[in-house]
Order: structure tokens, then sequence, then C-alpha cells
């Protein structure tokens, strides 16, 4: 009986051993994350398997976003390392030297569209601003037409955000995509929100362009490509559509030990088949060239990255945005006070 006793006290005391090793080589990785639908898709796209195969676990924080990730920076106290944002986030807080610039040849990362691999941020996955208009409307071929209120009647839902919606304005009054990339003629654009603001109605929820589209209380709409592919009644064309990226951004800071787990976080999103597995949460591809290959024709002709979007989109310029910023400010400003 003593013997069976000692037996089972050595066995309880190998498995609290055991135990106690497993949850030591168990590392905690911070991040921050918009949240909703997207963190849902990490946690069982990215976090899990993370945790699984390289005991990994990653602790989430919501929402992120610019004011966060700066302070951090700025204290010295990394809580968090890493938040996702937009592009000009990206290019204000590399301004203010509050980003870590990433080590690209130390992450490694399988495949990926060149223009997602920026110094300061790791590109995670696309969209576009694109337009679209009501199925018993007159289609629109270009924004010149979109703009054109005569001979294209009906109201207009447009982005209450300039990066949104001017380089689309300035594009009504004949710039080209090609102008636009390289900068927004601020004259143009205002001119022809002055000549349509009477047919305008402004969105600043991504939701609320297909809903004024199916309500019919707008016949076209500027809108983000997620929220209007694939809604009942609705048309939409990528055709000089604005591409874009939203962006991981590392706090300026971060240990040796954080970064390596940051970066195999990182790497696990450079895989189609990760990418894939988001997709059945939200539309927006990911940054790998791989990953329309592993898809049916169907998803592939609703992403902004296929060959056949992407070739008749621009890709937003983020320098030309955060040069321009105080006057964009100034001018949209002005322009929303004297409505």
């Amino acid at each position: 009986m003593k013997k069976l006793l000692g037996n089972i006290s050595l066995v309880c005391a190998i498995a609290l051993i055991t135990s106690t090793q497993s949850m030591a080589q168990t590392r905690e990785l911070h991040i921050m994350n918009s949240g909703g639908e997207y963190g849902d898709a990490l946690d069982k796209c990215v976090n899990g398997p993370l945790l699984k195969d390289a005991s990994i676990k990653v602790i989430t924080e919501t929402p992120g976003g610019y004011a966060k990730i700066a302070a951090q920076a700025k204290s010295g106290v990394i809580t968090n390392t890493v938040t996702d944002g937009s592009t000009g986030d990206m290019y204000r807080l590399a301004a203010e030297g509050l980003l870590e610039p990433i080590d690209w040849a130390k992450l490694n990362p399988e495949p990926m569209f060149d223009e997602a691999k920026n110094a300061n941020g790791f590109g995670a996955s696309y969209y576009s601003t694109i337009m679209a208009w009501r199925k018993d409307a007159k289609a629109p071929q270009n924004f010149v037409d979109f703009f054109d209120t005569e001979k294209f009647p009906g109201k207009r839902a447009l982005p209450d955000y300039p990066e949104f919606v001017l380089a689309f304005a300035a594009m009504g009054d004949g710039m080209t995509p090609e102008d636009v990339q390289k900068g927004v003629d601020l004259d143009r654009a205002f001119k022809t929100l002055e000549r349509i603001k009477k047919d305008t109605i402004w969105w600043q929820s991504g939701a609320q362009p297909a809903q004024l589209l199916k309500d019919n209380e707008v016949q076209y709409a500027i809108a983000w490509s997620g929220r209007v592919l694939g809604q009942e009644g609705v048309e939409s064309t990528y055709n000089q559509g604005m591409l874009d990226i939203s962006w991981w951004m590392v706090a300026k800071g971060i240990s040796e030990e954080q970064r390596d787990m940051l970066y195999a976080w990182m790497k696990l999103q450079s895989n189609a088949e990760v990418q894939k597995c988001i997709l059945d949460f939200l539309p927006y591809p990911g940054p790998s060239p791989q990953l329309e290959k592993i898809v049916t024709p169907e998803v592939l002709k609703t992403f902004p990255t296929s060959a056949e979007n992407k070739k008749v989109q621009w890709l937003i310029n983020g320098q030309w945005w955060f040069d321009h910023a105080a006057e964009v400010e100034k001018r949209w400003n002005e322009f929303k006070l004297a409505q």
C-alpha cells in the first residue's frame, strides 16, 4: 500500500512538473486590433495556430489605433507591440519616429506583393474605394461620368472623409488616375464638389452607401469595395478605383523577445492558406500573390488584388497625403462649414 501511494505521489509530482514547465514555455504576445469580425478571424486563423505550433499566446486589446501606439512609443512602456491602422496613420507615425522599422530579412515572409512590404508596416489586407450605382440607373464608365449629374441624374452618396473622396472629385474634373496617384489638384476637386453639393448625401459608416442605394435615397455612391460587392440591386466597378492597404505597425522600443514573437505572428499571416481562412470572416484579401490560386474564380473576381481588377486601379500615395495633410484639413473644414 505504501509503495502504491508512493508511486501515485511520484506520478502526480511528475505531472505537476511537466505542467509547470509547459506553462513556463508558453510566452505571451500582446497586440492591438480593431476587433469585431477582424479580431475573430485573427483568433481562429492566426492566434490559435500560433499557440498550438509555437506556444505563443496572443493577448489582444481592442481597439488599437494611432493614439494608443503613439502613447506607448513616447512613454517607452510597450504594453502592446503592434496595432492595425491606415496608410495615413503609418506615414504619420513613421514621420514622428514612433514606429519600429521592419527587418524584412529577419521576418522572412512567404511571397507578398511588393507594395505590402513597407519599411514601416506589414500590409495585412487590401481594400478599394470604388463607384457603385443602382441596377436601374444609367451605368457610369468613369468618374467624369459619375460626377455628371445632367447625363447621369440622381443623388450621390459620398464619403465624409477627404482622403476617400477628393481624388475622385478631381478625376470628375478630368484628372487621370495616373495624375491623382502623384497628387491631387485640390482646386479641381473642390470645384467638382461645389458643383454637385446639392445632390450629395455624406456618409460616415461603411454600411451606409449600400443601404442608401437599396432604399433609392441615392442612385450613385462611392463606397468601400467590401460593402457593395454582391449587394442585391447594386452594380459596381473597380475601374479607376483607389487601392489601399491596412497595415500592421510596430511600436518603437519593443524588446528582442517581443520582436521574435511578433515576427512569427506576422510571418504566419503571409501564408496564403491563412489568408484564405480570414476570407471566411472578411471580404478583404491578404498580400499573398498565391492566394488567387486557391480560391474559386467567383471569389477571385471580387478581389481588388486580382490581376484584372488591380490593373484598372491606382494605389493611394500615402506620402502625398501626409505632406499635404494640413492644407487638405483646412480646405476640407472650410468646405464643410460652408454647407
